[in-house]
Parts: C-alpha cells; structure tokens; sequence
C-alpha cells in the first residue's frame, strides 16, 4: 500500500497531569476524506492539536508524507502540506477579507497553485461580495468560509476542519458541506470534526470513532452509517 500522508503511531498526549490520549494509531492516505467522531471530551480537538505539535506527544510518533515531525514546531509541520481550519476559525478582525486571503497565498509542497485567489472567490461567491470588509465584520458563517478559503490559498496536501459547522446557520452548514465535497473532488485529503456524525458520514470515505483517548470503532463511512445500533452506543447522547 502507498504509504500514508499522515500517520500517528501509539500517540499518547497529556494536559497538566489529565493523561488524554491512550495510544492512537490513525492514517489518512493521499486524496483521502476521514471523519474524526466522538463525543465532547473524548479527545477529538486534543487528537488534532498533538498532530500539529500544538499539544506535545508524550509517546508514540506522528509522520507526514513519511518523514518523522513528532517534535517539530507547528510550522513547519503545516508547511509540509496541511491547511488547518481550527475551531473558533482564527481569522484576523482587523484585516480584510481579501488581505486574509492573500497573506495566506503560497504555492503546495509539490509547486502546485490549483487553488488561486480567483478560484476561492469562485467556489465562495459570498467572499467576492465581502472583499473589502474586515474579518471582524463578517458574519460566523464568512467567516468559517474564509478560514477554509485562507487554508486552500496554502494549496495544502490535506486540509484539516474541527468544528467544520460549529453554530452555523442550517443554509451556511449546506454550503460548508458542498465546500468540502469540491475540495476532496479537488484532490486534496480531509480529517474533518463535526457534531453532526450523520452529515460527516455521508461526506468521507472512513470514519474512526474516539473514546476517552482510544480509537474504538473504525471503518468505511457507509458501513459506519449503517451500523445505527453501535454508532448510537458510541455517538449517541
């Protein structure tokens, strides 16, 4: 098999003495669409944070595109090819639309430019309207959309959403969706969180369900979906 984009190996992860993730092994191959699902507080955000080198591993490794980076500082692990969506979206208020956009402009690890400016514009009509306004005034929805907007202008290999719809309006969340339906037809792979486990299902290739720090369930989306009965023992509130 192709060796995987990213891949963690036995992680484990602390905060203070709270011992919160128990040896997670977890792939996501090139092109790949993979659902990252759980309740609140089973190490979801942590699990994304300690691939990032933003929460220290305190064993186990993670490597992209098959170079070890388990102690590497945040950037230069994302200057391997990863755009990140964080939660609470992290765009700057006091620059515009279309200054958040560019600052963030940078051919791929590979040399590839597929998503320009005029291209995000595009796949974001509401963005082209909003150019001139600063992140601070767009609305929650925008704004999530020029957090996606800003991490595809990095022309990363792998994009990374948590809270991908987090308190969105029901139209903005279908567009959040379709978003991420053109950028996996894109190429590009996706790990993506969200509370709705249905909607994320239906928009990957693999599910991996989380459990205080352990992966307890994983497999293909489909076959996960239809599985009611374990998916509500493990998802269900």
């Amino acid at each position: 098999a192709a060796q995987p984009f990213i891949e963690a190996r036995g992680l484990h992860a602390h905060y203070g003495q709270s011992h919160i993730l128990h040896g997670i092994d977890l792939h996501i191959a090139r092109g790949e669409a993979v659902g990252l699902l759980g309740r609140n507080g089973m190490g979801k955000t942590t699990l994304i944070r300690t691939l990032l080198g933003q929460v220290p591993a305190t064993q186990g490794s993670v490597h992209v595109d098959g170079r070890e980076v388990t102690r590497q500082p945040t950037e230069r692990i994302v200057q391997r090819g990863i755009g990140v969506v964080p939660e609470g979206r992290g765009v700057f208020p006091n620059l515009s639309t279309q200054e958040n956009l560019l600052m963030a402009a940078r051919p791929g690890v590979r040399g590839q430019r597929d998503w320009t400016f005029e291209r995000v514009l595009a796949t974001f009509p509401r963005l082209a309207e909003r150019l001139t306004h600063g992140g601070g005034q767009l609305s929650g929805g925008e704004q999530q959309m020029l957090a996606i907007g800003r991490a595809l202008m990095t022309n990363p290999e792998l994009m990374i959403l948590d809270e991908a719809t987090e308190g969105l309006a029901p139209l903005i969340v279908a567009e959040i969706w379709r978003v991420i339906g053109a950028i996996r037809a894109s190429g590009i792979a996706v790990l993506v969180v969200d509370r709705n486990y249905r909607a994320v299902l239906a928009h990957t290739d693999r599910g991996v369900v989380l459990e205080k720090g352990r992966v307890v369930l994983e497999g293909r989306s489909d076959a996960l979906a239809a599985d009611t009965e374990t998916l509500h023992r493990h998802l269900g509130v």
